[in-house]
């Protein structure tokens, strides 16, 4: 746990750096910018089917792009989350194997293109955003895994990559893990607070992204707390 805080303090501290040299010439507040950018730290809830699997993600996002207008914009964005496994995902490998020490993670990269309606004021704004573009999600187990004969197939072995025949998860298969790449969509709404004298503006956001990733469907509703301009 403590390495994973020093992880996402790191993430943090990279997304503020990647976001401040975009803007560092003097603010002038009647100037109006035709770029734009936000860095930001998640903490999600996955929804079923999803949460059967992982419990809530902690992660990053990143975009850059280019405002039309004062209400209109287009972002690029790239999202990380990481996944820990539930024990829903891991009791039916360790008890095949009886095998406690058996653990799971993964990961879950979304690249997309999102258009972005605001409205804003001196000092607080709302937005709404929608878009899509590829979501990768894979998952590991902390050893490889051999599968003997006749051990009764749940979503639980699928979610790790397993296939299953008749019933049955498929005998002699060794694996550690698995990955998917799937095309998916999202829809969110977020509030932004102006800071004194500058462009930048501290966001909250709430998104829902879905994809239809191999075996499993990906749900995921992140709260994205960061900065933007």
């Amino acid at each position: 746990m403590k390495k994973d805080i020093t992880h996402a303090a790191g993430a943090i501290i990279w997304s503020f750096i990647c976001v401040l040299p975009l803007h560092a010439q003097n603010y002038e507040p009647p100037t109006f910018s035709k770029l734009n950018s936000n860095a930001a730290f998640t903490i999600g809830a996955p929804l079923n089917p999803t949460a059967k699997y992982a419990t809530p993600t902690w992660g990053f996002v990143y975009g850059a792009g280019y405002n039309f207008g004062k209400h209109h914009s287009v972002i690029g964005e790239v999202m990380w989350n990481r996944l820990s496994a539930t024990n829903g995902a891991l009791t039916p490998i360790r008890t095949a194997l009886q095998n406690n020490n058996i653990n799971g993670h993964g990961n879950l990269v979304a690249l997309t293109a999102n258009y972005r309606l605001q409205f804003e004021g001196k000092g607080f704004g709302t937005y709404f955003i929608a878009g899509g573009g590829l979501y990768y999600r894979d998952a590991s187990l902390s050893q490889h895994v051999t599968v003997g004969s006749s051990v009764m197939c749940t979503p639980a072995w699928s979610w790790w990559g397993f296939n299953c025949t008749s019933g049955t998860v498929t005998s002699n298969q060794t694996l550690a893990g698995s990955s998917s790449t799937a095309p998916g969509g999202n829809v969110g709404i977020g509030f932004t607070v102006r800071f004194p004298d500058s462009p930048y503006k501290f966001y909250v956001e709430s998104r829902y992204h879905y994809a239809r990733n191999k075996f499993v469907a990906t749900q995921v509703i992140p709260i994205t707390v960061g900065v933007r301009f």
